[in-house]
């Protein structure tokens, strides 16, 4: 453990098994709107990405009506619905939280808002393991861009080169490795070689696999 001071998570995709509920939103608001044949999104390219990435990318296309905020307002507003009703944490996340946090400092670093963020962490009662998060919203440019996470160590007051990252996307991993940090990836959306191409440090395909390499149990 002495070589980390820190472990920073990413959310979607890492504690909460959340891109099908958002490409599903997506799709309801794209079909509301005329658009669910048309949108001309493929989500794949926009996996650990800001939802702001999706609609501006949308918008650049379609040039709707309603604006980016009117958008993003009303598809946050669903998933918070969705996610108190299906309350879709990883099952073996919340032990692997809280042994870890027995021994590191944990930060959230996602490409979601603040109003998700806590939504999320308020599940299983994450909050208290976590010392802080960090947000798209925080930041000038969101992942693949390294400042998501080198805000998350500022707050933590740890060198980037002392953080661990937990990341599931192509997007994540390049931002985790352009901070300098160490990234360990998990297979819940792209597949090892991607994520080993993408610069992962070691890649698993379980939660316990990864509190084997922390050396908890």
């Amino acid at each position: 453990m002495s070589r980390f001071d820190a472990v920073i998570f990413d959310m979607d995709g890492v504690i909460v098994d959340s891109e099908p509920i958002h490409e599903m939103l997506f799709l309801e608001i794209w079909n509301k709107m005329g658009y669910g044949e048309t949108h001309g999104i493929h989500f794949q390219d926009f996996y650990g990405q800001s939802d702001r990435a999706v609609w501006q990318a949308f918008i650049k296309k379609h040039q709707p009506a309603q604006s980016i905020g009117d958008l993003t307002r009303l598809k946050e507003d669903r998933l918070i619905q969705l996610l108190r009703d299906k309350q879709p944490i990883f099952d073996e996340v919340p032990n692997l939280v809280r042994q870890l946090a027995k021994q590191l400092p944990l930060a959230v670093a996602s490409g979601s808002v603040h109003r998700i963020i806590d939504e999320v962490l308020a599940m299983r009662d994450l909050r208290r393991y976590f010392r802080c998060t960090a947000s798209s919203q925080d930041v000038e440019k969101p992942k693949p861009a390294p400042d998501t996470f080198l805000l998350a160590a500022r707050r933590l007051g740890v060198m980037p080169k002392k953080c661990c990252v937990i990341e599931d996307t192509v997007s994540g991993v390049l931002a985790g490795k352009a901070a300098g940090m160490t990234v360990l990836a998990i297979t819940n959306t792209f597949k090892t070689n991607a994520l080993e191409q993408a610069g992962a440090d070691q890649v698993f395909q379980t939660y316990e696999d990864i509190g084997g390499f922390f050396e908890i149990s």
